[in-house]
This record gives C-alpha cells, sequence and structure tokens, in this order.
C-alpha cells in the first residue's frame, strides 16, 4: 500500500495544522486506498521543550516509512521541508503536489 509523507513549513505558520489536515483530506481522495503520514498531526504529542533539530528526526524517520512524499506549495521556504525534499528525492520517491 502506497504511503504518503506531507511535507510543508511548519516552523513560523501559525495555520500549519489546518493546512496540513487540508492537504491530507486532498491526498486521500486523489490517492484513494493511499495511507498518509502527517507530522504536523503526529508531532503535536512530542513536549514542548523540543528542538527543531529533534523534530527533524522524528520527521525523517516518518519520512523513511514512506514511498512517496506529497510537497505543499510553501515547501521552498521551511528548512526542514527543503531536507525533507532532498532526502526522498535521494532515496528515489515518487514527489506528489505542487510542481517541484
Amino acid at each position: 500500500m502506497r504511503k504518503i509523507y506531507i511535507s510543508g513549513k511548519i516552523t513560523g505558520d501559525s495555520g500549519y495544522i489546518e493546512k496540513f489536515k487540508a492537504a491530507e483530506k486532498e491526498i486521500r481522495q486523489q490517492y484513494k486506498g493511499c495511507e498518509v503520514i502527517n507530522p504536523a498531526v503526529i508531532l503535536q504529542t512530542m513536549p514542548k521543550s523540543t528542538t527543531h533539530e529533534e523534530y527533524m528526526k522524528v520527521s525523517l524517520c516518518l519520512l523513511d516509512m514512506c514511498d512517496s512524499v506529497y510537497m505543499l506549495p510553501d515547501w521552498e521556504e521551511s528548512k526542514g521541508a527543503y531536507m525533507e525534499y532532498h532526502r526522498a528525492f535521494d532515496m528515489g520517491y515518487e514527489i506528489l503536489g505542487c510542481s517541484v
């Protein structure tokens, strides 16, 4: 079964949870039967003291579980999403979403 990771800007975006949830809904409609890994939802349970570096370690582990990545339009504004894009590219993942 296809697993799709959502990647986009989180840091500095107060509406990121809603944005990622909307993307998840769109992905589920467009790619019927897929599993979606939504880091914005999953990482909400992390302790408040979690650093950006620690978030990225967990995010990259989540990405490694997938075979595709869905890039949100603002991904290039995010250091973390940029890292995720290049990791996915290097691993030969299918890159979906906005034009990259």
